[in-house]
């Protein structure tokens, strides 16, 4: 049997080849969990989590120390000698730091969201879409690639189900979608009102001088009254005969009206994606309202005219519309008159719709189509059944009014325009005051235009401008 003797710089070189091969080890056991860094950086061991569940790290060596940068986002303790409990805590990306006897390895340790019950619900219901969902204390966020408008609009209902009490942000992309997230809308009101009116009636009544005292009336339209001996008329209506030597006289109502009304509103407006925008072209009318016990009155004021409000949302290359068109009017017939105060009524026609379109096709709110009719009819019993002279005794009213409201819609992509795009503002043939009567320009350098873009002068100006 034979014995070698080694000398000391041979056991030197095996112990430092010793020590490399650890070192080589516990890189490669580092090296299985690291992910790709970029180029010129420290190639660093990765450990990814999602918050709220945990991970064991292992090492090739007896752990000593371990250390955290931020505990509050993962937490890490030590169950074996070479065994590591890392706990996902919040979203973020920390250090963790593990010393052994000779050896210290440092890693990433980066925890991610975890997967909300919305989003595991979006995955079944849209299989193969991409859609990213984030969750705070006052909003949704949907984002990702989906293939169709129709899949980004009800990944919005399903998320606005959801919470109802949240927020939606879609962000969903969708393939052409366009870039503008502005959307003007132009709308035009067409209102037309058609009436008619027929009235007809007679009052007979004699005079006082004779034997006989007497009047016929069916109290619809206003008729003569005796007052102390007098006969007092409120009304002479359309026709007044009177015979001054039988003092038989009548008042007889005879009108036939007829009459139109039109209206035309045009109004255009601007509004941001999913952002409510309104419009309002008409007046307030005062409202007094008294105040308790005090007595006191304060006015209130109603709004009444064209009014128009509307919420875009973007879907791609359509454009979703919730709109909300209103015309008012004020109706003084039904009004009421409160503490010496006339109050009119408002006529009202609204409608209220939500429909999708492309840019620059219209749609029409139609049939809105109010019909009145109204027949009042009063009679003297007995004697308005007679024959011929019956209809004296008779009255008729005869009122018929017709009200037709279309309402055309179209939504526009649109832009801000560059300082070289904006149109010349409308003005009208005449001219302002003519320029150079000012002290400004009587100055020496012209110092009304000293900030202001070059204007041609005339021979007027040259002339102060050279003195």
């Amino acid at each position: 049997m034979k014995t070698f003797r080694r000398s000391p710089r041979v056991i030197l070189a095996l112990i430092a080849l010793g020590c490399l091969a650890s070192n080589g080890a516990a890189l490669a056991a580092g090296q299985a969990v690291q992910g790709q860094k970029a180029p010129g950086t420290p190639d660093l061991p990765r450990v990814a989590l999602t918050s709220g569940r945990s991970t064991i790290v292992e090492t090739t060596f007896d752990v000593t120390r371990i250390a955290v940068t931020n505990p509050a986002i993962a937490d890490a303790v030590v169950v074996r000698p070479r065994e590591i409990l890392i706990d996902g805590k919040a979203p973020g990306t920390i250090s963790l730091i593990v010393w052994g006897a000779e050896t210290r390895i440092q890693y990433d340790i980066v925890v991610q969201q975890p997967i909300t019950p919305l989003e595991q619900q979006l995955h079944l219901l849209f299989p193969g879409e991409t859609i990213q969902v984030a969750v705070n204390a006052d909003a949704i966020i949907l984002s990702g690639n989906v293939s169709s408008t129709e899949v980004m609009l009800r990944a919005a209902e399903v998320a606005r189900a959801a919470g109802s009490k949240q927020n939606v942000l879609n962000m969903l992309q969708v393939p052409g979608a366009a870039e503008s997230q502005q959307v003007m809308l132009q709308v035009r009101f067409a209102e037309v009102n058609r009436r008619a009116l027929m009235d007809v009636g007679v009052t007979l009544f004699t005079g006082l001088t004779g034997n006989w005292t007497g009047r016929s009336s069916t109290q619809q339209f206003p008729g003569a009254d005796f007052e102390e001996g007098r006969l007092v008329f409120s009304d002479f209506l359309n026709l007044f005969l009177f015979n001054n030597q039988l003092n038989v006289g009548a008042l007889i109502k005879a009108l036939k009206q007829t009459g139109y009304f039109q209206t035309l509103a045009e109004p255009n407006l601007i509004a941001y994606n999913n952002q409510e925008a309104s419009f309002l072209a008409g007046g307030e009318f005062p409202i007094p309202i008294v105040q308790g016990n005090s007595g006191s009155v304060s006015v209130d004021f109603k709004e009444f005219g064209v009014r128009l409000s509307f919420k875009p949302t973007i879907a791609g290359d359509l454009i979703r519309l919730h709109v909300v068109p209103e015309v008012s009017s004020l109706d003084f017939n039904n009004g009421i008159l409160l503490e010496g105060f006339r109050i009119p009524a408002l006529t009202t026609r609204r409608a209220e719709t939500e429909v999708e379109l492309r840019d620059g096709q219209s749609f029409a709110i139609a049939g809105l189509i109010d019909n009145e009719t109204q027949t009042d009819n009063a009679a003297i019993p007995f004697l308005s059944q007679l024959p011929i002279i019956g209809n004296l005794f008779k009255s008729k009213a005869d009122r018929k009014e017709r009200t037709e409201l279309l309402v055309i819609v179209t939504p526009r992509l649109v832009r801000p325009l560059n300082p070289d795009e904006v149109p010349p503002l409308p003005t009208l043939p005449g001219k302002f005051l003519p320029s150079g009567d000012d002290i400004g320009q009587q100055l020496e350098g012209g110092g009304g235009t000293i900030d202001a873009p070059p204007v041609a002068r005339d021979a007027r100006n040259t002339a102060v401008a050279s003195r």
